[in-house]
């Protein structure tokens, strides 16, 4: 028979630890060329530049540039625009949010001997959000062909942890069982998925309980918020007037929520079977991690500079708290049958915290060159490469299917980002272009991104205030769940930020 639980609140620590996949690896190893205004309106064109607090966070020896002790912040409004496509119905979804993008100072100590080669010793510290994660997404339409039982039955009969007995969805606790059995546990006991003899304890087959021979009209709702942020430890020296070299050594923090509600309803059968249900996950990851740079700049001729940086792997360790609740209403509800629509709901009223567990994040080589004409202005480009494929969740025993997964799905890569600035007496003039390949070998789970970015900036002579626009675009294959049912709907995403920064040199 059934068990219909309900649970009171509470926290629990438990072995096992929530499905990570690879959307989730690429999340915490993607960075957005966010920072201050100046930064954000060459596109992030700045390894090769320097004299900019986010132009530390490409490339560490830009600190040494700084003429003076400065220190500045930078506020940003963030947009977010997605446009889902599922079955031929199109949603729309705005979000927007505001936040302390950039925070830093940087001192210069300058030495004045004529016979020393090296001129000068800079220490900074700087913070950036590298990434906003406010973001939100519907999609609706009608599925002619699948339901949602195959995420449920996926589980339940294929499961890595071994067969899945009837006697354990029956006699267990949902928060006793480790995530695989959880998800068969709540389809089970949401009358979703059936098994194929009720009689037997030791069964370990089953069937689904959605009847088939029509239309399923889904809903799906994805609201997350949070950030990804980053300290810069900073120390740059200059080396006689052509030579740059400095080291980050970066803190990392990071707090994210996702929550999703998928509906589904039914009209396939009057007297049997789902007719609606309601399933809602929210996980919570959080952690911190650390990570170093090193970077170098040379001035080649008065006017052409190169620059040379290399990002680490960033270790994380990070926690998930997950909390699911599953409702639906359909005939034939408990034992004996109730053969009237019936309702019912598996609530697990906890917050299940699972185990820490760690993630590498793949480094990252940047190659820049920079001209400068003068006191007029400057064109730059960076050009960066990283391999998404290198990225692994340990322990390796508990993420033996996510990391062979890693390693078949991403792929190398690439992100060129260029800037120009063109200065009229106190004023500044800039833009710039950026163009991110996708980090997946299909190159559509994940499409290729494309950015422009303009500004304008004014120097009062100690205090400088600049704004930049920026805008970027890409789409992408949002997938429901992650197996089972793995339909998704096509979604054209749009971001837009301004940002306003202010500079003081002391």
């Amino acid at each position: 028979m059934k068990k219909i639980i309900a649970l009171l609140l509470a926290v629990f620590s438990v072995s096992s630890i929530v499905a990570q996949g690879v959307s989730d690896a690429v999340r915490f190893s993607h960075n957005d060329p966010n920072g201050t205004a100046r930064f954000s309106a060459l596109s992030g064109a700045f390894g090769a530049l320097g004299g900019d607090f986010s132009a530390i966070n490409v490339n560490p020896a830009g600190s040494a540039v700084f003429l003076n002790n400065q220190v500045g912040f930078t506020l940003s409004n963030y947009s977010i625009k997605n446009k889902s496509n599922y079955f031929g119905t199109i949603n729309n979804e705005n979000n927007n949010s505001f936040d302390l993008n950039q925070a830093g100072g940087v001192l210069v100590f300058n030495d004045y001997n004529p016979k020393n080669d090296w001129k000068k010793i800079t220490l900074g510290i700087n913070y950036e959000n590298i990434n906003n994660f406010s973001n939100s997404l519907y999609a609706a339409g009608v599925n002619p062909s699948n339901s949602i039982d195959k995420y449920f039955l996926s589980y339940a009969n294929e499961n890595i942890e071994g067969e899945i007995y009837l006697k354990t969805l029956q006699n267990s606790y949902y928060e006793n069982l480790k995530y695989p059995v959880q998800q068969a546990f709540l389809g089970y006991n949401g009358y979703i998925i059936n098994p194929i003899d009720e009689s037997n304890p030791n069964i370990y087959k089953y069937v689904s309980n959605v009847p088939t021979g029509g239309n399923f009209y889904q809903q799906n709702y994805l609201e997350s918020t949070g950030y990804n942020g980053k300290v810069n430890f900073n120390i740059a020296t200059q080396y006689k007037d052509q030579f740059y070299f400095g080291l980050n050594l970066n803190s990392h923090f990071t707090d994210y929520t996702h929550s999703t509600s998928f509906y589904e309803s039914n009209n396939n059968s009057s007297d049997s079977g789902v007719r609606s249900l309601r399933f809602d996950n929210d996980l919570r990851t959080y952690g911190d991690g650390f990570s170093f740079q090193l970077g170098a700049i040379a001035k080649v001729t008065k006017e052409f500079r190169l620059g040379l940086a290399y990002d680490s792997p960033t270790w994380y360790r990070l926690n998930d708290e997950l909390r699911q609740t599953l409702s639906s209403r359909g005939f034939n509800y408990g034992n004996p049958p109730n053969t009237n629509l019936t309702n019912t709901t598996v609530d697990s009223d906890f917050v299940i915290v699972y185990e820490p567990y760690n993630l590498r994040t793949p480094g990252k080589w940047t190659g820049s060159l920079a001209y400068i004409f003068g006191k007029s202005g400057l064109i730059s480009l960076d050009y960066a490469l990283k391999d998404y494929g290198n990225t692994r969740f340990t322990p390796k025993n508990d993420f033996q299917n996510s990391n062979a997964d890693l390693s078949n799905l991403l792929t190398t890569a690439t992100e060129l980002r260029i800037g120009a600035e063109y200065r009229i007496k106190q004023w500044s003039l800039r833009g710039g272009y950026r163009n991110e390949q996708s980090p997946y070998q299909n190159g559509t789970t994940i499409g290729d991104l494309t950015g422009m970015s303009a500004g304008i900036g004014y120097n009062f002579g100690n205090t400088k205030l600049d704004l930049a626009y920026s805008t970027s675009s890409r789409e992408s294959q949002n997938r429901f769940f992650s197996q089972g049912f793995t339909d998704g709907a096509s979604v054209k995403t749009r971001n837009d930020n301004v940002s306003v920064t202010l500079l003081f040199e002391l």
